[in-house]
């Protein structure tokens, strides 16, 4: 096997149908791969979508609701329709799976990222495969997650995978509209490529992303040292073909980065969305941040602050012309931070261990 611990993302389009009911015979498809490699040893996280389409498909609201409220009661049906499927499948392969409801606010502060990712260890460990979806019944509209494809490479970074693999309804990343005749699966992309002149920005029919989204996931993650994969969820044994070493199978590949990420790190770069303050910084540290040698953000480079934060909290850093640049952990809080801007032998507001630039 090409690997041998994967996150798995299965999109609203491979497991329903046009109709939005749930598509349980590509689910038993999926179920059926996926404890294939189970035996052959690979460790399995399943980021499953398809409650939301699910649950749409069992209830007709009595009154209009608004976006939020759908996803709310549509997920808490749906939801136990999905697990309970999986639950079964599962179980004819003697195969035990646990569920894992979560939130964007449980990857707020390392506390609550560490345990996320303790629970999910301890599934893994003792042979359980975790089966992951965003708890959109308590989800706040302001903290949701764009879609699946970002919770899956969140998850992805959080337990160090080797691989992320996103299944859509399509091939991978085409060079054109993936109907038209002439296009073609882009079969690698490097690192920093711009693809924007290739890519659709329709949505899925189903979910709420699109092929724009799962780009600029696969290329983040990539960038921390996991390859990720899009492919066609709806081909027979795509999962099983992709981790064959002696397959070549067609699908989008975008290449690890080799350059060693910490698991801080790793932290810090999905964490932008909870930064409760903002610095902006001179030219001079700019070139120092992003030089060969690594440096910490010191108090003499920054210009202006803004927001209230306490120490230990997220902050933005931008350059002085509104740049974002990445995010740190603040070593102490923004009053402090106030009384020492410019000054020299200051030590850093934000060590070099717990910053991570864009």
């Amino acid at each position: 096997m090409r690997y041998n611990k994967i996150a798995v993302k299965v999109g609203s389009n491979v497991l329903t149908r046009t109709d939005g009911t749930l598509d349980v015979t590509r689910m038993s498809a999926l179920v059926d791969q996926i404890s294939f490699l189970f035996r052959k040893g690979v460790k399995v996280i399943l980021i499953s979508s398809g409650a939301v389409a699910s649950g749409r498909s069992v209830l007709k609201p009595s009154k209009k609701l608004d976006i939020v409220e759908q996803r709310q009661l549509f997920s808490t049906i749906g939801q136990a329709k999905l697990i309970n499927h999986y639950y079964e499948l599962f179980r004819n392969h003697n195969i035990v799976v646990g569920q894992v409801l979560t939130t964007k606010t449980n990857f707020d502060g390392r506390v609550n990222y560490l345990n996320q990712r303790n629970c999910m260890s301890v599934m893994l460990n003792n042979c359980v495969i975790p089966i992951v979806n965003e708890n959109d019944a308590v989800s706040v509209s302001e903290l949701m997650f764009t879609d699946n494809d970002e919770l899956s490479g969140m998850i992805a970074s959080m337990m160090g995978v080797q691989a992320l693999v996103i299944l859509s309804n399509v091939d991978g990343v085409y060079d054109g509209a993936p109907k038209d005749s002439g296009s073609k699966v882009i079969r690698e992309i490097k690192r920093h490529e711009k693809l924007s002149d290739f890519i659709q920005n329709s949505k899925s029919e189903f979910g709420r992303g699109g092929m724009q989204t799962k780009v600029s996931i696969a290329q983040k993650i990539a960038d921390e040292g996991i390859d990720v994969i899009i492919a066609n969820g709806k081909k027979e044994d795509i999962l099983i073909d992709l981790l064959d070493s002696e397959k070549d199978t067609v699908s989008t590949l975008f290449r690890a980065s080799k350059i060693e990420v910490s698991g801080v790190k790793k932290w810090l770069a999905h964490s932008d969305d909870f930064a409760k303050g903002k610095v902006y910084i001179n030219e001079n540290a700019e070139k120092a941040l992003s030089g060969s040698n690594a440096v910490s953000l010191l108090p003499v480079g920054i210009t202006k602050i803004s927001g209230v934060f306490e120490k230990d909290d997220i902050i933005k850093i931008f350059s002085e012309k509104e740049k974002f640049l990445g995010v740190g952990k603040a070593q102490f809080n923004s009053e402090k931070a106030n009384q020492i801007i410019g000054k020299k032998n200051q030590r850093p507001l934000v060590h070099y261990d717990y910053l991570y630039l864009d």
